[in-house]
């Protein structure tokens, strides 16, 4: 194994300053971290009264199998919408912001890599291709370590009060699960032995060796879960707290919009998925279809394990109040022209029909006004348009470029 100890005395800095980016940051300060958290300058008034206090409370019931939690009031050392300030000297830089924000954050950071850092893309989206992309686009040669994640360590909320964002966080379940890979893959010892100085990775008992950062990608659970779940239950969530009577805040797809008909659906967009792994000769996070048939669906099983259903004539208590809110919320706008984009058009390059993927994508695109299939990510973003299967195969494990 790879020895990262250096890395044990490194300031750690989280990229993004939403509710996943915050968490990050907390939980690795109260852990005992010195922690940096960056947000874009044209974004830095969300952050309201961190950026002057550099204070977040970290709560919530935190739901996981081990009973694993940290909660207080987190001292962040910095605050800072400066990049070089953020990353100079930092051992692990963490990137946690939606995919659709990748490239503006890139841009700032690659003057600012430096030898040695270990990047640690949460929840991946395929960014470690965009950045090695840019990367070389720039002339950037410093030796880095990076990978993805498949999901986040934890579901969490940002709290408000009265439309105004609170410095605090609701930490929903942690994960005891997640599947990750470095990209190129002859870099994954160093990456998942790395993890042990990211103390917002705690909870995951259980890290998985995906195959490729491919296979991270495809086993990402958001664009399966979020994107039919939302399109096809649209109507339970424009209509609730209007004509139901019930708070319209306290709305979550998996407490009242997943049923067994969705559940088909979703199953199948993960059949698509399976197929086009299949075809381009990598990995996916295997799943049972009887997994999908419940309310905590295959998310159950990140923060409890094998085993966790949920039926359907429950009520998924630790998701209400979740969401999402409109249909103009990043369950759509990021999972259909980040992840159902990408899979369509690698469906496309390597022969396998996705019609199920791509009827979400059109549904997504007619609901929100937006032509996904001209805005979102492509396969030359991510600079593997022009690879053969095999070329891909090399690049992806061992960083040959064609």
């Amino acid at each position: 194994m790879s020895d990262m100890s250096y890395l044990q005395e490194k300031p750690i800095a989280v990229l993004g300053g939403g509710a996943t980016g915050r968490t990050q940051a907390a939980d690795c300060a109260l852990a005992g971290k010195t922690v940096r958290l960056y947000e874009l300058p044209e974004f830095k008034d969300s952050l309201g009264t961190i950026l002057e206090n550099r204070r977040i409370a970290l709560g919530g019931p935190q739901d996981n199998l081990y009973g694993f939690r940290r909660d207080g009031i987190a001292e962040i050392d910095v605050v800072t919408t400066d990049m070089q300030t953020a990353v100079q000297g930092a051992g692990l830089v963490v990137i946690s912001l939606p995919a659709v924000g990748f490239k503006a954050i890139f841009e700032r950071l690659i003057p600012h890599l430096e030898d040695g850092q270990v990047i640690h893309f949460m929840t991946g989206n395929f960014g470690s291709l965009m950045l090695r992309r840019m990367m070389r686009e720039a002339g950037c040669k410093k030796e880095v370590i990076m990978g993805e994640w498949s999901s986040m360590p934890y579901g969490t909320r940002i709290e408000t009060q009265g439309g105004i964002q609170m410095p605090s966080l609701k930490v929903i379940y942690r994960a005891i699960t997640l599947r990750g890979a470095a990209l190129p893959g002859k870099d994954q010892d160093k990456f998942f032995e790395s993890v042990k100085y990211l103390p917002s990775m705690s909870a995951v008992r259980h890290p998985v060796h995906g195959d490729t950062v491919v296979d991270i990608g495809f086993s990402n659970v958001n664009p399966i879960l979020h994107v039919p779940g939302t399109l096809l239950g649209v109507s339970t969530m424009e209509n609730f707290g209007l004509v139901f009577g019930d708070n319209k805040h306290d709305f979550s797809i998996y407490s009242h919009a997943y049923c067994p008909s969705i559940s088909e659906i979703q199953y199948e967009v993960y059949q698509e998925e399976c197929k086009i792994a299949e075809a381009m000769g990598v990995g996916i996070q295997p799943f049972e279809k009887e997994e999908f048939f419940s309310r905590s669906n295959i998310l159950g099983a990140e923060f409890m394990g094998p085993g966790c259903k949920m039926p359907f004539e429950e009520q998924c208590e630790f998701a209400l109040g979740t969401g999402p809110f409109s249909i103009h919320n990043r369950y759509i706008t990021e999972d259909v022209p980040v992840g159902c984009f990408i899979f369509y058009q690698l469906g496309q390059k390597f022969g396998v029909s996705t019609p199920i993927i791509e009827s979400m994508i059109h549904i997504a695109s007619v609901m929100t006004k937006t032509n996904f299939f001209s805005s979102g990510v492509t396969l030359e973003d991510l600079g593997i348009a022009h690879m053969s299967k095999d070329e891909l195969a090399a690049y992806l494990r061992e960083g040959i470029l064609p």
